[in-house]
């Protein structure tokens, strides 16, 4: 009885939370699902002062988890009640609590009654962190027996029962940041195997959103104001095969450009060992949709990326890289690269070296390799000492800022198509043109009057600052 007042007096009473998320585009769109749960549930959002911070932590690399660790302490030094949740608190579990007795830390399946987790929180009450599992085990090996699995996937739920409006069923989602921009989740999880990689033991197996809630969720955030879509996941390419249709993305590209109020839509993600010939056509040619290739290379030498589990050498993603620009002369091709892989040779190297001087990337993300619990590779032999791997790291990223300043003189006079999101001042305004992802890539500089966020104008490049551009808007336009 005691218990039942106390939460009536806690429902009836002051709740606010906050929402801080770290890592990637899919924690920022699962953290919108929670915002909207919690609404949902009575919380009210907001920084100033919460009652709960929920930090949505990110559990990818080593500078990732002490990033989360570190916001999770200030998050407890202004006096909060703080939550653990997302990739690294999933990760870890008990393990985490153990060493972070700050922290409340809550799984994935706790999502679906994040309300009443923060009500206990709040009340003071112990929550009993999860055991660490591999989530692979929670569904069917065989992709299209997934859908009927009933594992909670953050971005793939439903509001509970009797939450949803009369009016029917709405999108569980509450923008938690304005501007004309906002990914929108394929999928969720991953059934590759790279031996440098955790993601698919705390994310789970591949399973992707049907196109009808996809589409749904497009026309919703249009209604927000939304002008570009991105997609996101940790493999775009593989959308579809676990609802029996390889070529999904390829029809639903079209159908989301085609949404009213969509101006764009960019897919990020995408595995350059599945990118077949026809989704190669459609990201190409489709209006409304970015010729954008974000392609995971890793690396560039074939002995190296056998031991990584993947796919490729420097002949075939330069052929590939070719066929893109055969079909779109100004796609914006984006790339990262992991240097230092055990057993990686200064000969492994040098070829990645030969491999970026020729590929003509946008946009080239450099990082070392570290050991990562629980990965194939964390047993490899051939581990180099860590001044090598800096060193590396250090030659490779000077490498890329030059090859990456390049390519964008390179784009100097060409034709844009910017959309616009924030007015600087003095009459210039920052946008992104179809050849840059937003946050990850460059960005353009215009001078006009008058523009406003999420209005795409007609401009041609005049000058570059590293990888962003300047652009004057073209006469007429």
């Amino acid at each position: 009885m005691a218990d039942s007042r106390y939460r009536s007096f806690i429902m009836s009473s002051r709740r606010t939370v906050s929402l801080v998320t770290l890592g990637c585009a899919r924690n920022e769109v699962d953290s919108e699902e929670l915002a909207a749960r919690l609404e949902a549930a009575g919380w009210r959002m907001g920084d100033d002062d919460p009652d709960v911070v929920v930090v949505n932590t990110c559990g990818f690399i080593d500078s990732a988890k002490k990033d989360s660790i570190d916001t999770l302490l200030a998050a407890a030094d202004s006096g909060a009640k703080v939550v653990a949740a997302g990739c690294m608190a999933e990760r870890y579990g008990e393990q985490l609590a153990d060493a972070l007795p700050e922290a409340a830390v809550i799984s994935f399946d706790d999502y679906t009654d994040i309300g009443a987790r923060l009500d206990d929180v709040l009340a003071g009450k112990t929550l009993t962190p999860h055991s660490p599992r591999d989530r692979r085990t929670l569904l069917p090996i065989t992709p299209v027996n997934r859908s009927a699995a009933q594992a909670h996937i953050p971005g793939h739920g439903a509001l509970p029962d009797g939450v949803a409006p009369a009016s029917g069923p709405r999108t569980l989602r509450k923008r938690l940041s304005g501007g004309p921009v906002a990914s929108l989740k394929l999928a969720s999880g991953c059934d590759r195997r790279c031996t440098f990689c955790a993601i698919p033991a705390f994310r789970g197996s591949y399973v992707s959103r049907s196109p009808e809630d996809l589409l749904a969720e497009a026309r919703w955030l249009a209604g927000e104001g939304v002008k570009e879509l991105v997609l996101v996941s940790e493999n775009s390419t593989s959308y579809g095969k676990d609802l029996g249709d390889l070529r999904a993305l390829e029809k639903l590209l079209p159908q989301l450009a085609g949404t009213d109020g969509i101006e764009r839509v960019r897919v990020s993600y995408l595995q350059p060992a599945e990118l077949r010939p026809g989704l190669l056509d459609v990201i190409a040619s489709t209006e409304g949709v970015a010729p954008y290739f974000d392609l995971s290379f890793q690396h560039a030498s074939g002995p190296v990326l056998r031991r990584m589990r993947r796919f490729g050498d420097p002949r075939r993603f330069l052929d590939l890289l070719e066929q893109i620009r055969e079909k779109a002369p100004e796609a914006g091709v984006r790339s990262n690269f992991i240097v230092g892989f055990p057993g990686e040779t200064q000969d492994h190297f040098d070829e990645l070296v030969g491999f970026l001087e020729e590929a003509r990337l946008d946009v080239i993300g450099v990082f070392g390799y570290s050991d990562e619990d629980g990965t194939e590779a964390f047993s490899f032999d051939g581990k180099l000492d860590q001044e090598t791997i800096d060193e590396r790291v250090a030659v490779l990223t000077e490498l890329a800022e030059e090859l990456t300043t390049q390519r964008a003189e390179e784009r100097i006079g060409a034709d844009l198509e910017v959309l616009i999101e924030e007015d600087l001042g003095d009459g210039g305004y920052e946008g992104r043109a179809a050849h840059q992802g937003p946050e990850v890539d460059g960005a353009v500089t215009v001078q006009g009057i008058g523009l406003v966020s999420g209005q795409i104008v007609q401009a041609v490049a005049v000058d570059s600052e590293g990888v962003d551009l300047i652009a004057r808007i073209k006469a007429g336009a």
